[in-house]
């Protein structure tokens, strides 16, 4: 592997496999490993929670990929990440204010140099405020770059402003234009505001958080630097995600052979206790149970879908208020509605390889990642025109078109999507075609990988 000569700090409250709560550790897992094969030397630094401490004090990912962890039992020694019951830690300011100095410390007590180092999410929102004023004459590191990753806006570190001193700044730094926000810290604005450049995670994302109703009030700090904002689609693991290699589903198949996909179907109907038909349309839904993913909008629409034929299989934990309902639902129509209110990785594997269906019907997406790995199993995307699933879900005939897209927020136009997509089930050869189709699009991280690397090289001006 030829090296570029760039070397990149990634900083991640989570990664993947050390410590996860959602797709944040799933990029910070994977993005560095695909950039590693474009050449670029990473490392990356986390903190050490409860649940690292089966590893070692330094870990390997990929080939070279050294993964350090900042070490404080005060902070970090507990059961969650960020809180515990629902409730977030008190804490959290001191918490990750004190990880993000650490980060910058522990790079010069090693003396190692780097080129930029990229932030994601509020948690290392800190370090580029911290190169831009406590070390900004600190000639240890002259030159470096900041990248700053947003994969939602909707979570930004809010903290009472009594909070401030907290983390070590100036009170010059609480204004408008820094880190104030209608009288709150607010971490996340001081990454957007001192980072050299700024992504997130879907093209149409970056546009969407311009506006007043995407931007959580932060529209207009984002339209303001809309010249540095960029956006890159995440990618998926696609030797995780192979249908003809996973060993926890019934079946392996592959686009040459999309009939072997029908012993999934009829493994899962089984393990879900809905009626074996092959010929019935079965919906695969893995998702939070919220409003952001749409359930407001998909519960008043279960009862009608099940009235049309299809069978629903559901995963996933989140308001009590849908849990209730569903599971109300589900007890009148067991053999249609098969409800898990947990997480189960096996069966989310079951779920992508076994469904027709693959339905996503969020309010806003950030970037998704469910509608690529469903599409890798060649289980067709039911999703809404917004952030990620706008740029990876197209409706039409092959090659144009991989899956089933709504526009305006309403159950009746999730039902008109829906049933859209049940016309072309019952043309085998049109389902077969798209079928084939959808398993062919390719949503791997080396398309993002070599799009960052291009920003990676704008940023440094190489």
């Amino acid at each position: 592997m030829a090296r570029n000569g760039l070397e990149v700090l990634f900083l991640s409250s989570e990664v993947d496999p050390f410590a996860k709560t959602g797709g944040l550790a799933d990029v910070a897992g994977s993005l560095p490993i695909a950039l590693e094969r474009k050449g670029v030397l990473s490392r990356l630094i986390m903190p050490r929670y409860r649940g690292v401490r089966r590893y070692g004090k330094e870990e390997k990912i990929g080939q070279s990929i050294k993964v350090s962890f900042i070490e404080n039992d005060s902070y970090f020694d507990r059961d969650g990440l960020y809180g515990e019951k629902g409730k977030d830690y008190p804490d959290n300011l001191e918490r990750f204010a004190f990880f993000a100095k650490a980060c910058l410390e522990f790079l010069k007590e090693k003396k190692i140099r780097v080129d930029l180092i990229h932030c994601n999410d509020w948690q290392t929102a800190l370090v580029p405020v911290y190169l831009k004023s406590l070390y900004r004459n600190d000639p240890f590191f002259q030159g470096v770059k900041t990248v700053f990753t947003i994969h939602n806006l909707g979570y930004q570190g809010l903290f009472p402003k009594v909070e401030f001193p907290k983390t070590g700044l100036d009170w010059s730094y609480f204004h408008m234009e820094a880190l104030e926000f209608y009288d709150k810290v607010n971490l996340l604005k001081g990454g957007l505001v001192f980072s050299d450049l700024l992504t997130t995670v879907s093209p149409t994302y970056s546009r969407e958080i311009q506006t007043r109703e995407f931007g959580y009030g932060l529209e207009g700090i984002l339209s303001k630097r809309k010249n540095d904002l960029y956006g890159i689609i995440n990618g998926i693991d696609i030797d995780l995600y192979n249908p003809e290699k996973d060993k926890t589903i019934k079946q392996n198949y592959s686009a040459e052979t999309p009939e072997r996909k029908g012993a999934n179907k009829k493994d899962l109907q089984e393990l879900c206790g809905l009626k074996v038909d092959e010929g019935v349309p079965l919906i695969g839904m893995i998702s939070r149970l919220a409003d952001q993913k749409g359930f407001d909008i998909f519960v008043p629409a279960v009862e009608a879908i099940l009235k049309k034929g299809f069978q629903i299989v559901l995963l996933g934990t989140g308001d009590e208020k849908y849990e209730t309902v569903l599971k109300g639902i589900g007890q009148k129509s067991p053999d249609r509605l098969s409800i898990h209110l947990k997480f189960d990785a096996a069966l989310a594997q079951k779920i992508y390889a076994g469904s027709d269906f693959f339905m996503m019907p969020s309010r806003y997406e950030p970037c998704g990642l469910g509608q690529m790995i469903s599409l890798r199993y060649g289980t067709i995307p039911i999703v809404r025109r917004t952030g990620g699933l706008a740029d990876t879900i197209r409706e039409g005939d092959p090659p144009a078109g991989n899956g089933f897209v709504f526009s305006d927020y309403q159950t009746k136009e999730l039902l008109a999507a829906t049933l859209r997509a049940q016309k072309v089930y019952q043309n085998k050869f049109a389902w077969q075609k798209l079928v084939r189709h959808a398993m062919g699009c390719d949503y791997s991280w080396d398309r993002s990988a070599q799009s960052y690397l291009e920003l990676y090289r704008k940023v440094l001006g190489r």
